[in-house]
């Protein structure tokens, strides 16, 4: 059921809640598998973007495998059904307990990110005498034009191995005994648009791999991260990512191996427009150039704004279906803290108190990066089908 369908019941749930439509989920999954086809290629579903339980068991019933950057991540995959052989534990700082947590599950790999804590996986592994299967994820310095904050496969970012260093890791991978090198992993970034960074990402990938090959490794495991973008401009009638697009980049221009499986991380791409965080007018405050809209949501629910200051599309659902807005507002959230805004200088249909409005695309990086600043409570999540 669309958001539009459950206005009714909005008006008689308290505020601010995140509201996810599961039909739109199941058919994003189904679009993006469509758009992948068959073949060796597997699909991790990034944790981060969105760990509700709810979500979690729709995209496992679609198959999918996971990728976790945390031992929280990876205990909530086990927790929630996911196959230990189809989960990936990525992430700069991976502690000790984690680490050895990973290994007890016995989960399909780890995606080292430095030299030293590959060292550190050889010795774990031999003290607990458990074979550990590591990709290493290197560094390509391609420049994906996201936001600073979310890039991250630049030379000056702190995730991966660079170039420079493969070479280093090379004698030592060799050195092995008790760790098992299974491949290699890439990420450049989060929320990317053009296409052709990917391009650029598969030409760095042929490199690498042409490079590993000439020191006789097998590599079974190419992982090419995630980073697809979604339209948060337009987010009703753009509500599916170029799922086809981005894969085909991959499988035109990879050199994928005979026996080798390619696999993608997608988080956001497949939860983001899902879900909206629905929140309550409490009052307008004339300003000089402007009226402050202040909701009974704030950064403590969607951070993204605050922290990046993105865009997220926001609507009146009370007037939804009214004449072009005529009022300018500064969108804001009840947080005491000046970064708190969602929008500044917006039309909008005029808004009154109590009105309910939707911030949308508000599925990935909003209920999982939610805080209890200001001892606020985290806001509850609602499903379309609680409706039926």
């Amino acid at each position: 059921m669309s958001i539009y369908t459950n206005v009714g019941h909005f008006r008689s749930i308290e505020t601010p809640f995140y509201y996810y439509d599961v039909a739109l989920l199941q058919k994003t999954i189904r679009r993006a598998q469509e758009a992948l086809g068959k073949g060796p290629y597997q699909i991790h579903y990034a944790f981060k973007a969105n760990s509700n339980r709810r979500i979690l068991n729709e995209v496992l019933s679609f198959g999918l495998g996971a990728d976790c950057v945390s031992g929280n991540e990876v205990n909530r995959a086990i927790e929630t059904g996911f196959d230990p052989n189809h989960i990936l534990f990525a992430g700069v700082g991976k502690t000790d307990k984690e680490i050895k947590m990973g290994l007890e599950h016995e989960i399909f790999a780890f995606n080292v990110e430095s030299l030293q804590e590959l060292k550190v996986l050889e010795q774990l592994s031999g003290v607990t005498g458990k074979k550990i299967r590591f990709a290493l994820r290197i560094n390509p310095n391609v420049d994906a034009e996201t936001h600073e904050y979310i890039t991250t496969g630049k030379r000056d970012n702190k995730f991966g191995i660079t170039l420079e260093e493969l070479n280093l890791a090379i004698p030592l991978i060799k050195s092995l005994e008790h760790a098992k090198f299974i491949g290699i992993h890439f990420h450049i970034g989060s929320q990317i648009m053009d296409l052709s960074k990917f391009k650029e990402l598969v030409d760095r990938c042929n490199e690498v791999q042409r490079l590993l090959l000439d020191y006789s490794f097998e590599l079974p495991h190419i992982n090419v991260g995630g980073g697809l973008g979604i339209d948060y401009d337009q987010p009703e009638a753009n509500s599916i990512a170029n799922f086809k697009g981005y894969f085909d980049c991959f499988k035109k221009n990879l050199v994928l191996l005979p026996n080798q499986t390619l696999h993608f991380e997608l988080g956001r791409s497949l939860v983001a427009q899902c879900g909206s965080l629905i929140a309550r007018v409490l009052y307008i405050k004339p300003a000089e150039q402007t009226s402050f809209m202040i909701l009974d949501a704030g950064m403590t629910e969607l951070i993204r704004p605050a922290l990046y200051r993105s865009f997220h599309f926001i609507e009146n659902l009370s007037s939804h279906e009214s004449h072009e807005g005529s009022v300018v507002y500064d969108v804001v959230g009840p947080i005491c803290e000046t970064s708190d805004a969602f929008a500044r200088s917006l039309l909008l249909p005029e808004t009154k108190r109590g009105d309910i409005l939707a911030i949308r695309s508000a599925g990935a990086y909003g209920e999982v990066m939610a805080s209890q600043y200001n001892l606020r409570k985290i806001a509850p999540s609602i499903f379309s089908d609680d409706f039926k």
